[in-house]
């Protein structure tokens, strides 16, 4: 089942222009799943630096907005997507050119498998 997963992510990442990489990770940042290019920054690929959407995400909770359900980071040449679907993160990772639109909305096809992958790491 795993395989078809990643199978499923590798295609969405291969059929996605200027995407480098999707990383599906428990909340503090360690990944379950994994695909990227050889272009996709290894820095942005580490749980040290996946688990800080947690710490993000709980700041800017106290704001009084309610509960956040997506971050967009744009850096020098990447922009990274961080998907709230607690127990699980979603992270992808494209080029600094890449559709921010299109990526927000690769959220659609991602339900299949955080709703498959969520009883495994919920507790």
């Amino acid at each position: 089942m795993a395989e078809e997963m990643k199978k499923f992510l590798l295609d969405l990442l291969n059929s996605t222009d200027d995407l480098l990489g999707i990383v599906i990770t428990d909340r503090d940042g360690v990944p379950l799943l994994k695909v990227s290019t050889e272009d996709a920054p290894e820095l942005g690929m580490r749980p040290a630096f996946l688990s800080t959407f947690s710490m993000a995400t709980d700041q800017a909770g106290k704001l009084g907005m309610g509960k956040n359900k997506k971050m967009v980071c744009i850096y020098g040449n990447y922009q990274v997507v961080h998907f709230n679907k607690l127990p699980l993160v979603v992270t992808v990772i494209g080029t600094s050119t890449a559709n921010t639109g299109l990526l927000m909305e690769l959220e659609d096809q991602f339900s299949n498998i955080v709703t498959q992958l969520s009883p495994v790491v919920d507790i």
